[in-house]
C-alpha cells in the first residue's frame, strides 16, 4: 500500500464537463495522480481532444463520452455504459450552466434548464454511482458548487437556486453516505480564470473590482481546483464528510 495519502493509482474517476476549464484542470490533476479518468461533456470528442491526449501523456487510460445532462435518456445512458466498463472510485460532477436575465425576465425556459443540468442530472449521476459506492463501502463524490452557493448574485436566479441547491445536496448526500464509507464534498471556486471569465479578466473595471476584493490578489488558476479535487478525492479526506469547500482566494473572508 502506498504511504502517498494523495495517490490515486488504480483508481477510476468519472468527471463531466471534462473538456475545457475547471473541468479539465480536474482531470488533469487526478490524473497526475494515477487516476484513470472517464470524460464526459456535451461536445466531448471521439477520443477525447487535447484533454483526452493529456491524459495520456500522463500514462492514464481515457475515455471519452458524450453526455447531454439536460436531457434524462442521455444521463441514463451514460450511466449505463460507464457502469458496463467497470466500478467507478470518484466521481466528480462538475458540469454546468448559467442562465443570465434578471428574476422578472427569467424564462420558465431558462429556468429549468439550468436546474435540470446544475442540480437534477447532479442527482441522478451521484444516486446511481453512490449505489455502487455504498455497496463497495467506499468512494468519493465531488460536486463542483460556487460562490453562489453562499451568495445570491445579480440576475442568475436559476444558477443560484441550482448551486444552494447542490450544497444542501452535498450535506445530505454525507449524511446518509459515511456511515458506508463514501465521502460527498463539494468545491465552491472563486473566481477562476478559464475562457468563461476571459471578459471579466479583459474588461479593466471589472477585472481591477474583482482583484480588489479578493485578499490574495490575483485570480484563481485551474490548479487551484485541481489540487482541491485531489484532495477530496484522495485517502488524506477520509474524514471530511459534507463540506462545501471555498477556494476562492479568500473572498468569502472578506
Amino acid at each position: 500500500m502506498s504511504t502517498n495519502l494523495f495517490d490515486l493509482t488504480g483508481q477510476r474517476a468519472v468527471v463531466t464537463g471534462a473538456r475545457r476549464g475547471i473541468g479539465r484542470a480536474i482531470v488533469e490533476a487526478l490524473a497526475g495522480s494515477g487516476a484513470d479518468i472517464v470524460g464526459a461533456s456535451a461536445q466531448m470528442e471521439p477520443d477525447g481532444g487535447a484533454v483526452g491526449a493529456s491524459v495520456r501523456s500522463l500514462g492514464r487510460t481515457f475515455t471519452a463520452v458524450q453526455v447531454d445532462l439536460a436531457d434524462r435518456a442521455s444521463v441514463g445512458g451514460f450511466v449505463e455504459q460507464v457502469q458496463g466498463d467497470g466500478p467507478v472510485d470518484i466521481l466528480v460532477n462538475n458540469a454546468g450552466m448559467i442562465g443570465r436575465a434578471p428574476s422578472l425576465e427569467h424564462s420558465e425556459q431558462m429556468w429549468d434548464e439550468v436546474l435540470e443540468v446544475n442540480l437534477t442530472s447532479q442527482f441522478h449521476l451521484a444516486q446511481a454511482f453512490g449505489a455502487q459506492m455504498v455497496d463497495a463501502g467506499r468512494g468519493k463524490i465531488i460536486f463542483t458548487a460556487s460562490l453562489l452557493s453562499f451568495q445570491g448574485g445579480l440576475n442568475v436566479p436559476s444558477y443560484t437556486a441550482s448551486k444552494s441547491g447542490l450544497a444542501g445536496l452535498t450535506k445530505a448526500l454525507a449524511n446518509e453516505w459515511a456511515p458506508h464509507g463514501v465521502n460527498v464534498n463539494a468545491i465552491a471556486p472563486g473566481y477562476i480564470a478559464t475562457d468563461n471569465t476571459q471578459p471579466l479578466q479583459d474588461d479593466p473595471d471589472r477585472s481591477r473590482a474583482i482583484l480588489e476584493r479578493i485578499p490574495a490578489g490575483r485570480w484563481g488558476q485551474g490548479g487551484d481546483i485541481g489540487g482541491t479535487a485531489v484532495f477530496l478525492a484522495s485517502a488524506a479526506s477520509d474524514y471530511v464528510h459534507g463540506t462545501v469547500l471555498p477556494v476562492d482566494g479568500g473572498w468569502l473572508g472578506r
